[in-house]
């Protein structure tokens, strides 16, 4: 029989310790002939990326020792940070943003010089014994960092640069034969999802580049993951229909493989992501997303047909094919990520590496439901709700729960509707989640990420509060202990929810951005004029800037916030939570604001992780009334007065 206690009171098995012990970050799966090779960010280990090599016999090993960390800072948030090729691996190490070599047996030794400068995206250019990456000098003196492809000797020796000129370059492809290389390209003030060009070169005998031409993209045609098959054929990811769909490079122009209302692609905020990849018997496995729901299928290019392939996940990253088997980071609305193995004749699939050891009882799983929910202008928005989940507790008779809703990063990305640790934790205590893809989220199509085109700040504002209504209205809630949490532009969109709007009784900024303006003038060069779209540009229309910036309407915010904040974070550095946790402070309100020593954009450290955790639950305790089963370290609460 369940005991009767209300909402957010109940006790968890999923504790903020539980979740950081023996749980890593998976990414950049690759394959090297028979081994295969992915990374792990081990929050045990203060955040260090680990390249782990796992062989036929299903052994995994770690490659590159301690201290060395596998991470790159190009277009700060890095990826594609590793390359293994016939057995030797190449990485980039975040301490010093050299490029290393080590072989098999060997200890790791620096091939690049100590210079200003990072590397991404390698690929071999075996006839010529280089790699080709994506490199970023900072010059102290410049303005800001230039980009430029290059190459770089496998034995060591200075980048040799191949192509400048561009302010951002991305995924360089080398043909089969060495003749020819694909790439893609942007200026300011796009970002890649943008305006990202697909370019084609010759390559000479000696390695340089001749005949550079557009092949697609800019303005709403914008491309993702070129890739050659092994006969030779060069394929592209671009959005000409309105949707990322994939396309063939025949004669220079571009030829439509499976027209759909889907997207293939994803925003590049990383290097080395992938949606498909090419099977030994000349088929393409290909991953898509229809309302943000990931499927995966196989593709034959010569009839272009679209055969779908039955799998219980809806995440499919950095797709890869070796031999009959499918390679993907997976995971669906019951599992957890994990490195998935997929024989592609009969369907099975075997889970080569865990993200977690949790293994978690379905009793205390909420499971996502899709909510399409109406919003400003008539339109329809869309997210994922979480209601609370404990089968050993049962709320009093005609409560309703709290409600958290949370708001993600970029602003262009998405959540999915797959198992997170993080909403878990909430929903076995009695608390709600909304997980909300506002407009300006991808997945949907361009016209539905173009709607934040303008209006970041109103559009995914305007969705946050009206999903939370939605609920309140249908009586799922209790309209009355709404919060609202959020990192990066997901931070930006709490704080502007919780100033603009008078929906949320507290919320948590997780290194949020509380001045426009400020983010305009002191951001990396990424994203230093993302702006320009989403608001416009700066400083013609500093009035909007000024208008949608939280900082500048203290006097609206009414409600607790409490802000958690990394010291060393280029992306938004910490004087933006500072600002907004003095204004706070001086006008009375309650804050708390924890400052994280060592960390960037984003935790990785373990102890970090569970403090901002454990430190946003008693918060919300606190401000909404509701008793901790268990006992976590307080959060200092300034102006916090008795009840």
């Amino acid at each position: 029989m369940p005991l009767i206690a209300p909402f957010g009171t109940w006790r968890s098995p999923l504790s903020a310790d539980l979740i950081i012990t023996g749980s890593v970050g998976l990414g950049q799966l690759q394959v090297d002939g028979d081994d295969i090779y992915w990374t792990e960010g081990r929050p045990s280990e203060s955040g260090r990326v680990v390249v782990v090599r796992c062989t036929p016999d299903g052994t995994t090993h770690d490659v590159n020792p301690a201290p060395f960390n596998a991470r790159t800072r190009v277009h700060e948030y890095g990826g594609g940070s590793y390359l293994a090729h016939q057995g030797t691996l190449f990485f980039a190490n975040y301490t010093d943003q050299r490029l290393y070599r080590q072989d098999a047996g060997q200890q790791p030794r620096p091939i690049t010089p100590p210079l200003p400068m990072r590397y991404a995206d390698l690929q071999a250019d075996p006839l010529r014994d280089r790699l080709i990456c994506v490199c970023e000098y900072h010059d102290a003196d410049g303005p800001e960092a230039s980009d430029f492809l290059a190459a770089v000797s496998t034995q060591g020796d200075h980048p040799t640069p191949l192509h400048h000129g561009r302010d951002f370059y991305h995924s360089p492809r080398i043909s089969p034969d060495g003749k020819q290389l694909a790439w893609l390209a942007w200026d300011h003030p796009n970002m890649p999802w943008d305006a990202a060009e697909l370019w084609l070169a010759d390559v000479t005998r000696d390695g340089f580049l001749r005949n550079p031409r557009r092949l697609a993209g800019g303005p709403d045609d914008t491309c993702f993951q070129p890739e050659w098959s092994p006969d030779g054929t060069l394929y592209v990811v671009a959005e000409r229909t309105g949707w990322w769909n994939l396309y063939r490079v025949a004669n220079d122009t571009l030829e439509a493989m499976c027209p759909m209302q889907a997207e293939w692609g994803q925003p590049l905020w990383v290097f080395g992501t992938r949606t498909y990849a090419f099977a030994p018997d000349g088929t393409i496995i290909c991953s898509w997303a229809e309302n943000a729901v990931w499927r995966l299928g196989r593709l034959d290019p010569a009839s272009k047909t679209l055969t779908p392939i039955a799998a219980p996940f809806e995440q499919y990253d950095y797709l890869a094919v070796q031999g009959n088997h499918a390679l993907f980071i997976g995971a669906s609305a019951t599992e957890l990520p994990a490195v998935i193995s997929l024989d592609l004749d009969s369907g099975a699939t075997t889970a080569l590496r865990h993200s977690s050891t949790i293994t978690l009882d379905p009793d205390y799983v909420s499971a996502a439901e899709v909510l399409e929910f109406p919003t400003t202008g008539g339109r329809t928005a869309y997210g994922f709700f979480y209601p609370p989940q404990n089968k050993d507790y049962s709320a009093p008779v005609g409560e309703k729960p709290p409600l958290l809703v949370m708001s993600h990063g970029g602003p262009t990305g998405n959540t999915r509707a797959t198992l997170r640790l993080g909403i878990q934790y909430w929903t076995s205590r009695g608390i709600a989640v909304l997980d909300v893809n506002y407009g300006g989220s991808t997945g949907y199509g361009r016209d539905y990420r173009r709607r934040l085109d303008g209006e970041w700040g109103v559009v995914d504002v305007d969705d946050c509060a009206n999903g939370a209504r939605f609920l309140a209205q249908q009586g799922r809630v209790d309209g009355e202990r709404m919060a609202i949490t959020g990192g990066s532009a997901g931070g930006y969109t709490t704080l502007a929810a919780l100033t603009f709007r008078d929906v949320f009784k507290a919320g948590a900024s997780h290194f949020g951005i509380g001045d426009l303006e400020a983010l305009a003038k002191d951001t990396h060069k990424f994203e230093s004029r993302y702006l320009d779209r989403l608001i416009g540009p700066y400083p013609e229309r500093r009035d909007l800037y000024v208008e949608r910036s939280p900082l500048h309407h203290v006097s609206a915010l009414e409600c607790p916030v409490a802000f958690f904040q990394g010291s060393e974070d280029m992306v938004v550095p910490p004087n933006q939570a500072e600002a907004m946790v003095a204004a706070l402070r001086t006008k009375g309100i309650p804050v708390a604001y924890v400052l994280f020593d060592g960390e960037q954009h984003g935790f990785r450290k373990a102890e970090n992780i569970k403090r901002a955790l454990e430190g946003e639950l008693y918060f919300y305790s606190r401000i909404l009334g509701f008793t901790l089963p268990d006992e976590v370290v307080p959060l200092e609460i300034e102006n916090l007065r008795a009840p």
